[in-house]
């Protein structure tokens, strides 16, 4: 009888410590995508529709904040206002796939990671071997199903990549922007 009361709590214990190491681990395999420019490695650790549909409702709520009431309230600056989140509904469409959050993690622009960006080695503008995003990421457990990684902008505003555990997997299910950061009240 102990020892099925032992054998139970090894396989409880092993469980939370594989719940507990699953975000650091994701976090290593982004790291590790990210360096290797390898798209499809970094697709699996994105749950890209969750992805989109949060930076999709943090861009229309900038918009919507930075239009203000009186837009809202006109009916043509209403339309302006709908016209402006399709359009920004377009560009989240466009950064939300592999390469788009892959150009993002790596800081450096869409354009250039879809081009390959100066592989040539004789070429003076070749990009440098992609910045690990995640290095200086103060980290922390919001929830035994959500986890988070803050880093600072050059600026000092946050940018927080959630993981949300998915079962026994952690996958990166929102970033969220600093949008209303002081380079957007100016």
């Amino acid at each position: 009888m102990k020892k099925w009361i032992a054998l139970s709590l090894f396989v409880v214990l092993a469980l939370m410590a594989w719940i507990a190491a699953g975000p650091f681990m994701t976090i290593r395999a982004i790291r590790e995508a990210i360096q290797s420019q390898n798209s499809a490695a970094l697709s699996e650790q994105v749950d890209f529709p969750l992805l989109r549909q949060s930076l999709r409702a943090q861009v229309e709520d900038t918009l919507a904040r930075r239009a203000g009431a009186q837009v809202q309230e006109n009916p043509l600056g209403a339309i302006a206002l709908g016209l402006a989140n399709q359009a920004a509904g377009g560009m989240v469409d466009a950064i939300a796939t592999p390469a788009g959050i892959g150009a993002i993690l790596e800081g450096r622009g869409l354009v250039h990671r879809l081009s390959g960006g100066g592989i040539r080695s004789d070429d003076s503008y070749a990009h440098q071997p992609p910045p690990d995003p995640l290095r200086d990421a103060s980290y922390r457990f919001e929830s035994p199903s959500r986890f988070t990684a803050t880093v600072r902008t050059a600026d000092g505003s946050p940018v927080v990549f959630v993981l949300l555990r998915q079962g026994m997997t952690w996958k990166l299910a929102d970033i969220r922007l600093p949008l209303d950061g002081p380079a957007l009240s100016d």
